[in-house]
């Protein structure tokens, strides 16, 4: 039976073997990658923050009034 975690279609084929007595960090950089809370927001994020929030204000005020 083959361990599906074994295989080289996860892109870790250049990742180097466990070696627990090398304590050396690898000389390659990481994986650029941005996650939200360290990441700077730009005015255009800003926008479309505050556009999402006034739809959602006015439907959920909107709604209830039109049903009544």
């Amino acid at each position: 039976m083959v361990d599906e975690h074994e295989d080289a279609a996860h892109g870790h084929e250049d990742r180097p073997d466990y070696d627990p007595a090398n304590k050396d960090l690898p000389s390659g950089e990481p994986p650029l990658r941005s996650t939200a809370p360290q990441s700077e927001y730009t005015g255009r994020d800003v926008g479309v923050g505050i556009a999402v929030m006034l739809v959602g204000v006015a439907l959920t005020l909107a709604l209830p009034i039109a049903l009544v």
